[in-house]
C-alpha cells in the first residue's frame, strides 16, 4: 500500500464503506474499445487512454477500488474460438496493473488484481491445469504489487475455490465473488454453502457480482452471510451487481435474456434506484459495495452520495450534481424546477417509452453447464457446423417454451 493508505481489510474491520468501481467490459464495449463476444481486455494495451479515463471517472465518482482491467485476461480465453490478438495474458495484465495504479495514486483508492472463470474449467481441464492459469496471472499481480486480489465472476464454486487457493499463496487479502443468484451456482450449490467453501479456501471477503440486479444480489449475499454465520466462520461481504433490472431471470442470470447483450438499455437502473440499492446493501451488513455490467460512473456517484454520511465525504463528481436534483432549481422552465426535490424522484415510476414492448422476457436457458458438449471450448474459430447446431438448438428451445 502507498504510505498513509489503509488496506482493504483494515478498512472493513473498522466498519468503513468501501465503494467499488463499475462494469469496464460493458462500458468500454459501448465506447468502442471492447468486442462483444470474447469480452477480452486488450484495450489495456491497445487503447490505454480509454481505460485510464474510465478509471478516473470512477475515482471521481467515489470509487475506493481501481480494479485492474483483467477480466478474461487468461491465455486460454485470449486464444479461444479464433481469437488472435497477438498479445499475451502477461502483457495485458501488466498494462492493466500500471493503469490502475496510476489512477489509484491520484486519490484514496486501492488496486485490486482480478481473475475470473476460464474456458479450461468449462472444458473439464484438471485442477492442476486450471490453477496453473491463475498462477500465471498471480505472478503479474505480485510483480506489480497490487493491494489485494479478487476472484470474481465464477458460475461454479469449485473453480472459485481453486482460484482462491492460488491467490491466497500471495499473502495478500483475497476477495471471492460468484456470479450466482438465490438458486446457487450452476451445479446447485446453495449461496450459503458456496460462501462457507470460499471462506474455508481462504477468502476474507465473499459475495456476488454480475448476472443479477442489485436487490437479487443483496438477497443472495444475505444468504451467504447466514451460511457463514451458521458455520461459525467470519468474513466480510461484497456486492457488485448489474445495473439492469432482472426480475425475469433464472439461475443463469441475464445472459439467458433474449436482450443480452445488445438490447438491455430499457432495463437500466436510474441513479435513484442506486440510492435504494446502496442503503439496502448497507443495512444488510455489506460494506464493499460496487457495480458490474451496466454501471457507469454516475451510478457509483449515487452510491457514494447515499452513503456520504457514513463515509464522511462526498465524491468530487458531486460538485456537478445537486443532491436529489437540487441543481434543477437553476432550470429555466418552472415545471422542471418543481422536480428539484427528493420526494419527486423517490416516488417516480419511469416510463419506458415503448408502448408495444413487454415488461419482462422469457429467458432462453438451455440447461447446460460444465461437462456438457456444447460448452467445450477450443482455439479454432466457431465452425459453420457449430453455428448450425446452436441455431437448431435455439429454435428447438423456443418451440418448447
Amino acid at each position: 500500500m502507498a504510505p498513509g493508505k489503509k488496506c482493504i481489510i483494515e478498512r472493513l474491520n473498522a466498519g468503513e464503506v468501501v465503494i467499488g468501481d463499475g462494469g469496464f467490459v460493458f462500458a468500454l464495449e459501448k465506447r468502442g474499445y471492447v468486442k462483444a463476444g470474447p469480452w477480452t481486455p486488450e484495450a489495456s494495451v491497445t487503447h490505454p487512454e480509454a481505460v485510464r479515463q474510465l478509471h478516473r471517472e470512477f475515482l471521481r465518482a467515489g470509487s475506493n477500488v481501481m480494479q485492474t482491467f483483467t477480466f478474461y485476461a487468461s491465455d486460454d480465453k485470449l486464444e479461444n474460438r479464433g481469437q488472435n490478438l497477438r498479445l499475451s495474458g502477461a502483457q495485458i495484465n501488466e498494462a492493466a496493473c500500471d493503469l490502475a495504479r496510476e489512477v489509484a495514486s491520484e486519490g484514496d483508492a486501492m488496486v485490486a488484481g482480478g481473475v475470473c472463470q476460464t474456458p479450461s474449467y468449462l472444458s473439464c481441464k484438471s485442477e492442476i491445469e486450471v490453477k496453473a492459469i491463475f498462477k500465471k496471472q498471480l505472478e503479474v499481480f505480485m510483480k506489480k504489487n497490487v493491494d489485494f486480489l479478487i476472484a470474481e465472476y465464477f458460475e461454479h464454486v469449485e473453480e472459485a475455490e481453486w482460484a482462491v487457493q492460488v491467490l491466497k499463496t500471495s499473502g495478500k487479502p483475497v476477495a471471492a465473488s460468484l456470479c450466482i443468484g438465490p438458486e446457487g451456482d450452476m451445479h446447485g450449490v446453495s449461496p450459503g454453502e458456496c460462501a462457507v467453501r470460499l471462506v474455508k479456501a481462504g477468502a476474507q471477503i465473499v459475495g456476488v457480482n454480475c448476472h443479477f440486479d442489485p436487490m437479487t444480489c443483496v438477497k443472495t449475499v444475505k444468504m451467504m452471510k447466514e451460511g457463514v454465520e451458521k458455520a461459525r466462520l467470519k468474513a466480510h461481504y461484497m456486492v457488485q451487481p448489474l445495473a439492469y433490472h432482472t426480475p425475469d431471470c433464472n439461475c443463469q442470470g441475464f445472459i439467458d435474456l433474449p436482450e443480452f447483450p445488445f438490447a438491455l438499455e430499457p432495463r437500466i437502473l436510474t441513479r435513484w434506484d442506486m440510492h435504494t440499492y446502496a442503503r439496502v446493501a448497507y443495512k444488510a451488513g455489506i460494506r464493499f459495495i460496487g457495480g458490474c455490467c451496466g454501471f457507469e460512473p454516475y451510478h457509483i456517484r449515487a452510491i457514494a452520495e447515499e452513503l456520504s454520511t457514513e463515509r464522511g465525504i462526498m465524491p468530487p463528481a458531486s460538485e456537478k450534481h445537486g443532491m436529489w436534483g437540487a441543481g434543477l432549481e437553476m432550470h429555466t422552465k418552472p415545471w422542471v424546477r418543481a422536480r428539484a426535490r427528493r420526494d419527486y424522484w423517490e416516488h417516480l415510476s419511469p416510463a419506458s417509452g415503448r408502448p408495444t414492448c413487454p415488461s419482462m422476457s422469457t429467458p432462453e436457458g438451455w440447461g447446460v453447464t460444465k461437462g456438457h458438449a456444447d460448452l467445450l471450448q477450443h482455439k479454432e474459430a466457431t465452425s459453420t457446423q457449430e453455428m448450425k447446431h446452436v441455431l437448431e438448438m435455439q429454435k428447438k428451445t423456443k418451440s418448447s417454451a
